[in-house]
């Protein structure tokens, strides 16, 4: 009999410390949760990521694909109670940073993670290196813990296809214009030459900008945001390094070339301007006397037929006055 009693109070002993007290838990602060019971997730009925402003970045054929339920998601604190048939998934929501050269799968790959390779258009087979932001959404934890079995998988494969479609296809903004060609800036090297590696490097940030907006969609697809990529270096191969170099002193030159070409050029355009001013000051200088002379006459007219005689007749006894001799033509002299 006390047996009995012993083995009851042990199993009653076992049952709250493994379904009782083992099925409290906590949330730390830079963590969500979510239950499933019996295997299914905690969902809220009616509702799904097609409800979200996340999926606006999903294209029309894409929105089916991924209409994954939203879930109950369980916020930090505690501590928490959960049954013996419910299981807790926690993630953290942190911002983490990683290499973009990183394989998940394959840590050796693309030079131990280190140096993503891509192939321009002009087929240069260049090196790529920076850093992925990115951090799980609470938004979507259903597709994250449950809609793909390695969701950081995808979403890395995603990137370096688009990554490397957009170098394999890119091309320098069109600059240029009449108004470039007329201005006082120089043309860009890279304008000039169309050289693939060079139109990246200098439009690291376009191309930045570009993956952002075309990363906007992994939201809804994986549950994972992504929330920069930093292309930081983008390096030719080896074997062309050396003629890349030479190219770009040579391009180098030609600017400088048109840019001292330029400088001449308005200068002299603005020399010109000043001259043609100047001119045409001194002409109304020359003018404006006479026709205030001719205001003035028109003025003496309007007085009679006798003031512009007299008029005249003052002004030879004003030069008179000033002259030493005077040639006076006597009328009737024979």
């Amino acid at each position: 009999m006390p047996f009995l009693i012993g083995l009851i109070v042990g199993f009653i002993a076992w049952f709250l410390v493994r379904y009782l007290i083992a099925g409290l838990y906590t949330v730390a602060q830079n963590e969500r949760a979510v239950k499933t019971i019996f295997g299914r997730a905690d969902r809220i009925a009616g509702a799904s990521t097609l409800d979200d402003p996340i999926a606006e970045s999903l294209r029309e054929e894409e929105r089916e694909r991924y209409d994954f339920p939203q879930v109950r998601v369980i916020m930090p604190g505690g501590p928490y109670f959960k049954w013996p048939w419910e299981r807790i998934y926690k993630v953290s929501i942190a911002t983490q940073t990683i290499n973009m050269a990183y394989d998940v799968e394959n840590p050796m790959a693309n030079n131990g993670g280190q140096l993503l390779e891509a192939v321009t258009k002009d087929q240069l087979n260049t090196g790529l290196n920076g850093q992925i932001r990115y951090r799980i959404a609470e938004r979507n934890l259903y597709a994250y813990l449950f809609g793909v079995k390695r969701p950081f998988v995808h979403v890395m494969g995603y990137f370096v296809s688009i990554l490397r479609e957009r170098i394999a296809n890119f091309e320098a903004p069109d600059h240029v214009d009449t108004g470039v060609l007329l201005g006082s800036q120089p043309l860009d090297a890279s304008i000039v030459t169309g050289v693939s590696i060079n139109d990246l490097r200098k439009n690291l940030r376009d191309l930045n900008e570009h993956m952002e907006r075309e990363c906007q969609s992994s939201v809804a697809r994986y549950g994972i945001t992504l929330d920069a990529s930093l292309i930081t270096g983008i390096d030719p191969p080896p074997e062309v390094e050396s003629a890349l170099a030479a190219i770009n002193t040579a391009h180098n030159h030609v600017s400088s070339d048109i840019s001292l070409a330029q400088a001449a050029a308005d200068q002299k355009i603005v020399q010109s301007k000043r001259a043609v001013e100047i001119e045409t000051l001194n002409a109304y200088a020359e003018v404006e006397p006479l026709r205030a002379v001719a205001a003035q006459l028109v003025e003496l007219k309007a007085h009679g037929p006798q003031a512009l005689p007299a008029y005249i007749r003052n002004i030879r006894l004003k030069l008179y006055s000033r002259a030493q001799e005077a040639i006076v033509e006597v009328r009737g002299v024979q």
